[in-house]
């Protein structure tokens, strides 16, 4: 019997040293390998949330959820991110188009915080998405947000002052009420927009302003801006209030501005969530709407940041320049919005504003801007559309007598005897044609005013601060 054992204990033994060998024998890559199964295994197992089938059978498609159950949902339009500024939905939601965030309570658990998203009521009816159907649409909306939500959509959106003081600071600004203008109302009413940081207006936006003041003494300047309605802002112009002219920076309210126009839907879908930005950036083309929406509403004139004032607008009216011109036929070819001088309610200006809501691309530079007033006025031209007659296209010669591509030679000296040729009959249309000189200001801010060439000696005449 004991030799019985023996041979049993043994061959035990043998077993377990075979299998010890086996273990020991297999490579190291495999058990790591292994590991890592039982590493995502636990994972899974911890943060996988259990939903009752109940919940996802066919007869609770429309049933009311349990109060065990809360939903956070979001429209197509809007994006699943942290946006206090957004608008809760409406609370009788029930869109089956919706896409669905589905968290379960725990009894014994405190509520799931999702304060990040809207809430959809508890007594709302709405039907359960399969787990992977929520993935794909968390998945494709996540891509979304992160291609049309930029940086600066939030802050240019929010550009609107907490009280909505524009309406009342403008009329008093253009009629003479305020306490820092008691010099009557206004002869001539100018606009820009200033969209950009208050650090970057500098020096060229400077001498704009002085150009204009220098051609039109008597008129007034509003500019449309946040930034430039601060302190700092208002250290910038103080020179010009204290020197008499008349100039004043507000921040823009655009649901004012932009009331009974079709730019008023236009802003509220943006702001919803509905329009898609684009990568060219929202301030600019919200700069492209504002100064059509500000001439509708109030009428004067537009100038950019960057545009040297020669001459006095005073003869001006419902005006346009061209940019370029066709060389078989001499016909505009295309016309620009740096400059733009008309009438209140001018109805062309509507049918500006009305190809921008309904045409609007973010992704095309000058689509919403140069190419949209090109575009209206010449499907006008070529449709004989009447009751747009009263208005005038001027050559480029009256603001863009050079065009972006040829801009540097302003800023330079004669190269040589040909250039010198060139730059001196250019200088000579310029002070002979030209009411201003558009600086195309994205393709010449890196160049240095040169001593002698015909930017610096447009500024020379055009200072107002000149020996200060």
């Amino acid at each position: 019997m004991e030799q019985k054992n023996y041979h049993f204990s043994s061959a035990a033994l043998q077993l377990k040293r075979s299998f010890l060998s086996l273990l020991f024998s297999l490579p190291t890559s495999l058990y790591a390998l292994l590991l890592l199964f039982l590493l995502a295994y636990n994972g899974f197992t911890v943060f996988w949330i259990h939903v009752p089938l109940s919940l996802l059978s066919p007869t609770t498609h429309h049933t009311k959820w349990p109060s065990s159950v809360f939903l956070a949902v979001k429209e197509e339009s809007s994006p699943l991110i942290n946006r206090s500024h957004l608008p809760l939905l409406p609370q009788n939601s029930n869109s089956s188009s919706s896409s669905v965030f589905l968290a379960v309570q725990e009894e014994t658990l405190p509520l799931m915080n999702v304060s990040h998203l809207p809430l959809l009521p508890q007594n709302s009816n709405f039907p359960p998405l399969s787990i992977t159907e929520k993935k794909h649409r968390r998945s494709r909306r996540s891509r979304r947000v992160k291609k049309h939500h930029k940086p600066r959509l939030r802050s240019l959106l929010l550009e609107e002052p907490e009280f909505p003081l524009f309406r009342s600071r403008i009329k008093a600004f253009f009629h003479g009420n305020s306490s820092s203008y008691s010099s009557g109302s206004c002869k001539f009413r100018f606009f820009m927009t200033w969209i950009s940081p208050l650090k970057a207006f500098g020096v060229r936006e400077l001498l704009s302003v002085e150009s204009l003041f220098k051609s039109h003494p008597e008129a007034c300047l509003v500019i449309v801006s946040k930034s430039l309605d601060s302190d700092t802002g208002t250290q910038f112009l103080n020179p010009f209030v204290e020197n008499g002219f008349r100039v004043i920076a507000i921040a823009p309210d655009f649901k004012y501005i932009f009331k009974g126009t079709h730019a008023e839907s236009w802003f509220k879908r943006l702001k919803e969530g509905n329009v898609k930005p684009g990568e060219v950036s929202l301030g600019q083309n919200l700069s492209n709407l504002l100064r059509l929406a500000l001439l509708y509403k109030f009428g004067g004139a537009y100038i950019d940041a960057d545009v040297m004032v020669l001459k006095s607008f005073s003869k001006l009216r419902n005006t346009i320049g061209a940019q370029n011109l066709d060389p078989r036929t001499g016909e505009w070819s295309r016309l620009n919005n740096a400059v733009l001088v008309f009438d209140k309610k001018h109805p062309l200006l509507f049918k500006f504003i009305e190809e921008f809501a309904l045409t609007f691309d973010g992704n095309k530079w000058g689509h919403n801007g140069p190419y949209l007033i090109s575009r209206v006025v010449s499907r006008m031209r070529r449709n004989n559309e009447g009751g747009f007659e009263n208005f005038t296209v001027l050559p480029p010669s009256a603001f863009y007598p050079v065009d972006w591509r040829g801009i540097s030679s302003l800023f330079f000296r004669p190269r040589d005897e040909i250039h010198g040729r060139w730059l001196e009959k250019k200088k000579e249309q310029i002070s002979k044609e030209s009411f201003a000189v558009h600086l195309w200001n994205r393709h010449s801010k890196k160049l240095k005013v040169v001593k002698g060439s015909i930017v610096d000696s447009i500024i020379s005449s055009c200072c107002i601060f000149c020996n200060i």
